[in-house]
This record gives C-alpha cells, structure tokens and sequence, in this order.
C-alpha cells in the first residue's frame, strides 16, 4: 500500500516576508492559519538580522530553474512552479520521499543556484525556515492547484 500523496503544493517565502502577524496572511506551523497582529508583525520586524531581498526576473528564473533541474535529476513530476518575489509555489509529485525532504530539498537547490549567481545572498538567508506542505490527493487537487498558480495569482494583484 503507498501511503504517499498523489502531489504536493508547496510554499515557502523569502526571508523576512510574510512574518508571524502579517495582515495578509500567515500560518502557524501547528495551528495553521492564524489573524493579523501588528504588534506581532513588528516585533519580529525589529528582530531580522539581514535586510529583506526580494526576487527579482532573473532570481526568480534562477528558482525556478534550479527546481526543475533537481527534480528532473530526481525523476519528481513538477505540475507547476511559481517563484514570485517574496515567495515560491511548487506543485510536485515524489511518491515515497517524505514531503518536508521534497521541500528542503528544492529549498536547498534554489539557494544554491541564487548564491552561485548572486553574491548578494552570501553568508545570509535566502528563505524562511520550513515552509506550508499540503497534500494533494486526487487529479482534481492538483488541477485546481495548477490552475490557481497559472492564472489566479496575477489576479490577486500581489507581487509578481
């Protein structure tokens, strides 16, 4: 029996985005979704040791790029990828690797490729720590997950 899920959407952000408190939105590793806080929000502002950099075009082509290689090289089926500038999304299927490997491992090669290229993310951090990992379980989940990365993502009127 494979217990593993049909594919995985995965979401990480740049260092210092999307901070506990954030009015957009943000998660708790253990209580999921969770209300804005500005007190919250600014306290863990005050606290980052490095400026925030977002991505730009070209970092985020060096993400995406950077995933896609590693998980051809791990014979993973990528559905999506989304690097945006203060985030990534990636929907992936890697039946029998454990989820938060899969995403520690995308992480690791992304990071890799952006501190080859710029020098910038040097003897700093790239990305905040762990990341959301939900599982997909049918062909229907995945649909809606690749259809919300392609299209509904520029809809937002977020970053790009």
């Amino acid at each position: 029996m494979n217990d593993s899920p049909l594919g995985l959407f995965i979401t990480w952000t740049v260092y210092g985005t999307f901070l506990p408190g954030d009015a957009r939105h943000w998660r708790h590793r253990i209580g999921g979704e969770q209300p804005s806080s500005a007190g919250l929000q600014r306290w863990h502002q005050e606290r980052l040791v490095h400026p925030v950099i977002l991505l730009d075009n070209k970092m985020r082509q060096l993400a995406s790029d950077s995933i896609a290689e590693m998980t051809d090289f791990r014979d993973w089926t990528i559905w999506n990828i989304q690097a945006r500038t203060n985030h990534v999304h990636v929907v992936v299927s890697a039946p029998g690797y454990a989820p938060a490997l899969v995403r520690d491992q995308m992480k690791a090669q992304a990071t890799r490729g952006l501190r080859r290229s710029f020098p910038v993310f040097v003897d700093r951090p790239v990305w905040t720590t762990k990341g959301d990992i939900q599982f997909l379980d049918t062909e229907a989940d995945i649909e809606t997950c690749v259809r919300y990365l392609s299209e509904a993502q520029d809809r937002k009127g977020r970053d790009q």
